[in-house]
């Protein structure tokens, strides 16, 4: 169940946190958050860590390729300096913050501001990842999120890594991780389980592969 405040006093702040491992939806979320409040017409502002450039240098985009405009920032101090305007602030990827966004958040929450904040809650080993175990602690509002199994097809709430790497920090995606269930999960690095996730097709783009596929055919008789 999404958990997110329905009423939204005015001059009050408070912190929602949105978390989970790989590919559950979390900057999806984030997302649709983020929409509601501007057709709401709240001013929001998106930021995301410069180190997460896999899809975009300044959009912040989901796996399914749901995407909004934001401001990439080296530091969490960076966002107090371009959010002083804002009603809501929507941090991705916070896991790739250092503990100083804890404060940050505070402040912002303390100034009034509803501060919506995504990231893995989780490592690749199962550890928990600072400093998202301290923003969980002090969000007045916790979604968390799953994603489906590649092996099992069950609930998956852990990220698996599936190359030679021992970082603790390595932005990656389908090549990098996949999404697995308790029993399933093998740290700190397994071979791939699954079929490699595949980009989803609208109806449209079905119908004209398709046609194309045929035309294709039809020549080469």
């Amino acid at each position: 169940m999404l958990y997110e405040p329905s009423i939204i006093p005015s001059n009050v702040g408070w912190i929602e946190v949105i978390c989970g491992g790989m590919f559950s939806g979390k900057t999806e979320e984030l997302i649709r958050r983020a929409k509601r409040a501007h057709i709401a017409g709240q001013r929001v502002v998106i930021v995301k860590p410069a180190v997460d450039n896999r899809y975009s240098d300044k959009e912040i985009v989901s796996h399914d390729e749901s995407a909004l405009p934001g401001l990439v920032v080296d530091t969490a101090d960076q966002m107090v300096l371009l959010t002083g305007e804002s009603d809501v602030i929507c941090v991705d990827e916070a896991q790739f913050f250092d503990n100083r966004i804890i404060q940050v958040a505070k402040s912002l929450a303390n100034d009034g501001k509803r501060v919506i904040v995504a990231g893995l809650d989780m490592d690749y080993e199962g550890n928990p990842f600072e400093p998202m175990p301290q923003l969980l602690a002090i969000a007045e509002y916790v979604t968390k999120l799953h994603a489906v199994c590649s092996e099992s097809g069950v609930m998956a709430h852990y990220s698996q890594r599936i190359v030679e790497n021992k970082d603790r920090m390595l932005v990656g995606e389908s090549e990098a991780y996949e999404p697995r269930a308790r029993h399933c999960f093998r740290p700190p690095v397994d071979k791939r389980r699954g079929k490699p996730i595949q980009p989803l097709k609208t109806e449209a783009e079905r119908t004209r592969n398709e046609t194309e596929s045929q035309k294709n055919a039809d020549s080469d008789e």
